[in-house]
């Protein structure tokens, strides 16, 4: 009896941790981006990541999402009145947080123009 409680035991601990990792493979991901331009470095960064967290409450809204994971992740910058920005135009260092990654450069119009990016899990 004692012998099947653990058969029975260790099949039930297998099973959860089976559907505990499909659960993880079956997730869906988005990136996500935010930019914004600012006079100095800290509303640059802010208004990106604010830029950032508005649309990902909007798309959590919209898809009436319940629980989400948002991490950290480097989205491509968004210039507003270029193709694209050189590499000597990047201010250093990038900002990491554990839910957004932010780079700035310099902008034509704006000393600052940032873009946050994160990746969001259901």
């Amino acid at each position: 009896m004692r012998s099947f409680a653990r058969v029975f035991g260790l099949a039930v601990v297998a099973a959860g941790l089976s559907f505990a990792q499909a659960s993880t493979a079956n997730a869906v991901c988005l990136g996500f981006s935010g930019t914004a331009d600012g006079f100095d470095q800290e509303t640059g960064v802010s208004r990106a990541q604010l830029a950032l967290s508005d649309a990902i409450a909007d798309y959590k809204k919209q898809k009436r999402l319940g629980s989400i994971t948002v991490t950290a992740m480097r989205a491509k910058p968004q210039p507003y009145w270029r193709d694209s920005v050189w590499d000597e135009l990047f201010y250093k260092p990038d900002i990491v947080k554990s839910n957004s990654y932010t780079v700035c450069w310099h902008g034509v119009v704006s000393p600052y123009v940032c873009t946050s990016g994160a990746k969001v899990c259901w």
